[in-house]
């Protein structure tokens, strides 16, 4: 009765999500539902205030930073004109002729950056619009293309990439955002290449079956006009993000002494290893929202607003994925959990890169959140892998990547909220445009993740 309680909310999870219930409430309730299941009525309070509550607020302690200061520096981005600036740049470079990988550059160099991938689909849309209806090309395509440069290669494959989803493995595996680089940067070439090979296709396909832009009279006209900021001033504090985020991973912090953090006070750590690759994305993060204001110092109608707007907006998502975290460590304490744990770990005996991918993906897929499932999967099973990696002589680094790329296959389901969110903005339907989001951020990702297996296994980390 208790695995089948944990299966049955994890179901209801998923359903009721896609109905529109927010995951703060869901994720307690559904939590004591498998408690209440497996007979521990007694413990249903306990369990919220030591498992569950315990456990978010963990989540919140190691990452809240990078939610924060991500959401602050791309409402900046947004506010100052310079996300506009650079999407437009690019496009204004490709043409209109190459609209589509126009589309996938811009959103890949914002997130790449650090900006939200909302503040991206807010800032490309107008332009994309424009542009595919200059191209006669399809608006059904404009959602899969701001997908694939927002929600993929971007989020999970990169090495650097300041995504939350590239942050999330480095407490569990001692690793920074570089993990597996070689690796990673292939993943990303493959994910980019595959999508926008297929959505160039099918726009071909499309327009030679006498299908073009179409008649959406509710479209921002007039909205994509030329940004009030240069291209190469605006990518100047996305370029620091990534350095900078490199020069404190890899060269400054690893070389300074933290031996205080053996003191009570700090933890009692012995070393800075889980700690170096979070602390290098803030470093990044804060000089990069200092750089902006400094640039646009003259261009600020409202700085407080817009800081206030960013940190605001950085509060539902991480109490979402914090609550989510929550919820699978309530379930990991569950002795139903037990069954599923081993049969997880024993999918591939001796080399956890499968199991860890299974595990990632379905759990990302039920929660219809990249971070979400990675969380919960990392808080109940990332000591085992690691233990499993060490034996098996497997990379810290290629857990990382493998754990960041399987997150980033099955998360965009339909009850996705990046997903809702995105149609939205563009003013379609799931039946309009879900196909083109399906195949390029769900289906495709697939391939490089069992590509990154196959030679990580064989060749190693790299």
């Amino acid at each position: 009765m208790g695995t089948l309680g944990i299966l049955l909310s994890l179901a209801l999870l998923m359903y009721l999500a896609y109905r529109g219930i927010n995951v703060l409430l869901l994720a307690p309730l559904l939590a004591l539902l498998a408690v209440l299941c497996a007979g521990d009525a007694a413990m249903l309070l306990p369990t919220y205030t030591q498992v569950f509550m315990k456990a978010l607020g963990g989540y919140l302690i190691q990452f809240f930073p990078l939610f924060m200061l991500g959401a602050i520096f791309g409402k900046l981005m947004d506010d100052s004109g310079s996300a506009r600036a650079i999407a437009h740049g690019i496009v204004s470079t490709i043409g209109s002729s190459r609209a589509v990988l126009a589309i996938v550059l811009a959103c890949g160099i914002l997130t790449y950056g650090g900006v939200s991938l909302f503040v991206v689909a807010f800032a490309v849309y107008p332009i994309g619009a424009a542009l595919f209806r200059e191209a006669g090309i399809p608006k059904r395509i404009l959602p899969g293309a701001i997908a694939l440069g927002s929600f993929t290669f971007t989020m999970t494959a990169l090495p650097g990439t300041p995504a939350i989803t590239n942050a999330i493995p480095i407490p569990f595996f001692g690793t920074d955002t570089f993990a597996a680089p070689g690796l990673g940067l292939l993943a990303g070439v493959v994910i980019f290449a595959l999508g926008s090979w297929w959505l160039g296709s099918e726009a071909r396909k499309l327009i030679a079956a006498g299908e073009g832009y179409g008649d959406h009279a509710d479209d921002p006209h007039g909205q994509a006009t030329q940004p009030s900021t240069g291209f190469w001033l605006a990518l100047l504090p996305i370029l620091v993000v990534i350095v900078l985020n490199f020069l404190m991973a890899k060269v400054y912090l690893p070389g300074v002494d933290t031996s205080y953090l053996a003191k009570p006070e700090f933890g009692g750590l012995q070393d800075a290893k889980s700690l170096i690759g979070i602390w290098a994305i803030i470093i990044a993060l804060t000089a990069a929202i200092l750089l902006l204001v400094v640039l646009h110092w003259r261009r600020w109608t409202n700085l407080k607003k817009s800081v206030n707007d960013g940190t605001f907006g950085a509060m539902l998502p991480v109490l979402n994925t914090a609550s989510e975290v929550g919820y699978g460590s309530v379930i990991a304490s569950l002795a139903g959990f037990v069954v599923i744990r081993d049969s997880l770990l024993n999918v591939a005996p001796g080399n956890p890169l499968v199991s860890e991918a299974l595990t990632v993906s379905a759990l990302a897929g039920i929660t219809g959140s990249a971070s979400g499932g990675m969380s919960i999967a990392l808080k109940a099973l990332g000591a085992q892998y690691l233990e499993m990696a060490n034996a098996a002589g497997i990379s810290p680094e290629l857990l990382h990547r493998v754990a960041a790329l399987a997150s980033g296959s099955l998360d965009t389901l339909p009850h996705n909220g990046a997903v809702i969110t995105l149609l939205a903005i563009c003013k379609l339907t799931h039946r309009d445009s879900y196909k083109y989001v399906f195949m390029t951020s769900a289906l495709f990702p697939v391939v490089p993740l069992v590509l990154v297996i196959v030679l990580g296994t064989a060749f190693g980390s790299f």
